[in-house]
Parts: structure tokens; C-alpha cells; sequence
């Protein structure tokens, strides 16, 4: 996948991934960036979650903790809250719908027209609840008896 269409798809995400990083344990910024790395977003740049990290502490999602640092100013660092875990509880339930809408469009689209066996499929594909694929039908007029 391209640099530009990766950067383009984290974005809306992004916020619910760093949420999750601080469900984990609570983290300063620098070290949020090194967590995500690790977890194999390379191309993450510190501006961008430190960005991040002002907007979810003005949302309310974390509560922040000044740390004296041995080089510098303190270090704030970011627990997530009540109010953040709900935030996250919330982003893995749309993650949840998305993906799975996202996967059955994948799995319906790069189906084989032939099965395994060497038959034509004729049927319509199934959905991921076990229900057919059904046709919109028109709307009917109502009083016309």
C-alpha cells in the first residue's frame, strides 16, 4: 500500500489508536510515537500525535500529570479516563461494524464464479449473518385496488 493512501486511511483512526496505546498504561508523548512504531506504524510522525494528544486532552479523553524530567522541562503524561475508555469502547464498536462491512464487501466482490468442484455458482453470495443478497425492490402504489 502506498505511503499517501496509508496516511489517508489512519487518519480517521488514528485518535482510536493512541486511545488504545493509553488504555494500555499512561505515556508521554515521545513515548506514545515509540509505541506505535513498535507496533508497526513507522511513518508516524511526532507532530502529528502530539497534535493528537492536545486535541484528546481538550475532548476530555485523558487526564494529564506533569513528571519532572531529568533533561528539560516536565514531561506531561497522559492517562486515559473514564470518559476516554468510553470514547474507546465506542471507536472499537464503529472499528468492529466497519470491518466486518468491509471484509464481506471484499469476500463477496473476489468470490469465484466457480466453486471448488468445477461447477457455476448460480446462487447469490451469502452474507457474513447467513442471509441472502436480496435485489432493492420498487415501491408499490397503495390504493390502487
Amino acid at each position: 500500500m502506498g505511503k499517501q493512501k496509508m496516511t489517508e486511511m489512519l487518519k480517521g483512526t488514528l485518535e482510536g489508536i493512541v486511545l488504545a496505546v493509553l488504555a494500555a498504561r499512561p505515556a508521554y508523548g515521545y513515548e506514545v510515537t515509540a509505541r506505535l512504531r513498535e507496533e508497526g506504524f513507522a511513518d508516524i510522525v511526532e507532530g502529528t500525535v502530539y497534535a493528537l494528544l492536545i486535541r484528546i486532552e481538550q475532548r476530555g479523553f485523558v487526564d494529564v500529570e506533569k513528571v519532572p524530567s531529568e533533561k528539560g522541562p516536565p514531561r506531561k503524561v497522559y492517562s486515559l479516563n473514564a470518559r476516554g475508555r468510553d470514547e474507546l469502547e465506542d471507536f472499537w464498536s464503529t472499528w468492529s461494524f466497519l470491518s466486518e462491512r468491509i471484509e464481506q464487501l471484499r469476500t463477496e466482490h473476489t468470490e469465484p464464479s466457480v466453486r471448488a468442484d468445477g461447477t457455476e455458482r448460480t446462487e447469490p453470495s451469502g452474507r457474513a449473518d447467513g442471509s441472502a443478497r436480496t435485489e432493492p425492490t420498487e415501491p408499490t402504489e397503495q390504493g390502487d385496488n
